[in-house]
């Protein structure tokens, strides 16, 4: 039977569709009310709150701490300062990837990993030889991300700590109504938002303060529905839908590296040895043999499909992230790639698409064909190759002066 998280005897009474999942373990609500929309106008109108407790939490430290962060991420992490937060991946040998998750540095010698799936044994694997202490702390903390234009302002009537000048990726100790936390400038909305990690014997505290003062920012409680159409809309990638782990397949063709992800950014070869350098060295020099791009299908064209049938216009409510076809031309011979992961962009008015295809195709304004499927037929519709993130307010990264 999944865990409780810290928050769960407040998120159980809001979550009046009874609608949940399991992630990692645990509880995890999917829409709090039988529909998610309110929970998506939340996160980009007001502000959005969503128990991230899942995600796996490592402390390490010690005097080699970095030196196994450096052995194991592909950042460089000695240029992580004090007090900032890193996104990055790690992989195996082969330079596939096996994990993504966010490194945030604390003191000289301590930093906190986030994941998607369990990493201790990795760690652990990887730390032989070396004077460092790696503390699995998933249990012992509650996380809740605040999303949204208001969040900034929400939070900071709860904290003396200066938010609106802690820049994005950053962190800081703090006290949040008088709880002890970390807050960092993060989130997985591609929105000005926040996360908060609080010790399980301050959770139901932390959420009643933001619950209470939270009523006059419109805050909602918001479940994965919703934060999957949002993080497609900021083109971030989701672990077994986007990419799966090298780990948990034992099939090449399901593997993906950093630079096939458009994640090449990550990855610094020049850096001490790392897992996977040598084979990511060397697929940069020869190029990725994949490319991952945004797409804004022709509604237009999918509406003529539908109204051949008679039949309105049909969108996707919520997120897909399954394998599509995705082709050259319309007459559906030449497969160059697959889709991931689509959905319907209330805010930006588009149907968006997270597609892998071939990089002779994954140029800007590129026209490739997607394959939708209408009355039991398949089609071919085009769809534009656009520059990622679908959505990019200024808000998510400026600070007030």
């Amino acid at each position: 039977m999944p865990r409780k998280s810290p928050f769960h005897a407040r998120t159980t009474e809001l979550c009046t569709s009874q609608n949940w999942q399991e992630w990692s373990g645990y509880f995890s609500a999917d829409s709090y009310e039988l529909d998610h929309m309110r929970e998506y106008n939340a996160v980009r109108t007001t502000a959005a709150i969503f128990d991230v407790s899942p995600l796996f939490k490592y402390h390490v430290r010690g005097r080699d701490a970095g030196r196994l962060l450096d052995r194991v991420v592909t950042r460089d992490v000695s240029k992580c300062r004090l007090g900032q937060v890193v996104y990055t991946t790690w992989c195996d040998d082969a330079g596939k990837i096996i994990d993504d998750g966010t490194l945030a540095r604390f003191g000289d010698d301590a930093y906190r990993l986030t994941a998607a799936m369990p990493s201790i044994d990795w760690l652990q694997d990887n730390a032989l030889g070396l004077e460092v202490e790696i503390d699995d702390v998933t249990h012992d903390f509650g996380g809740l991300s605040v999303q949204g234009p208001t969040s900034r302002a929400l939070l900071q009537q709860l904290t003396d700590a200066d938010l609106g000048r802690l820049p994005y990726f950053h962190i800081i100790e703090s006290e949040l109504a008088g709880a002890p936390v970390r807050i960092s400038r993060t989130g997985y909305t591609g929105d000005l938002g926040f996360e908060i990690f609080v010790e399980t014997s301050y959770a139901e505290q932390v959420w009643d303060a933001l619950a209470e003062t939270g009523r006059a920012y419109n805050l909602q409680p918001a479940g994965n529905v919703a934060l999957d159409v949002v993080r497609i809309e900021a083109g971030l990638l989701l672990i077994d839908a986007d990419f799966i782990s090298s780990v948990h397949t034992l099939f090449e063709v399901q593997k993906s590296t950093p630079y096939e992800l458009g994640l090449g950014w990550t990855v610094n070869l020049s850096k001490d040895s790392f897992v996977g350098r040598e084979a990511l060295r060397k697929e940069k020099a020869r190029g990725p043999s994949w490319a991952t791009v945004g797409l804004v299908v022709d509604i237009l064209a999918l509406e003529k499909i539908y109204a051949d049938y008679s039949m309105p216009l049909h969108l996707p409510y919520t997120s897909w992230t399954s394998a599509v076809p995705v082709y050259a031309g319309a007459e559906q011979k030449n497969p160059i790639g697959k889709a991931t992961s689509g959905t319907w962009s209330p805010i930006l008015k588009q149907y968006v698409v997270l597609a892998r295809v071939r990089p002779e195709h994954a140029k800007i304004g590129s026209r490739i064909f997607v394959e939708e499927t209408v009355e039991g037929r398949r089609y071919a519709v085009p769809a534009e190759v656009v520059k990622l993130p679908f959505f990019d307010p200024a808000r998510k990264k400026e600070t007030l002066s």
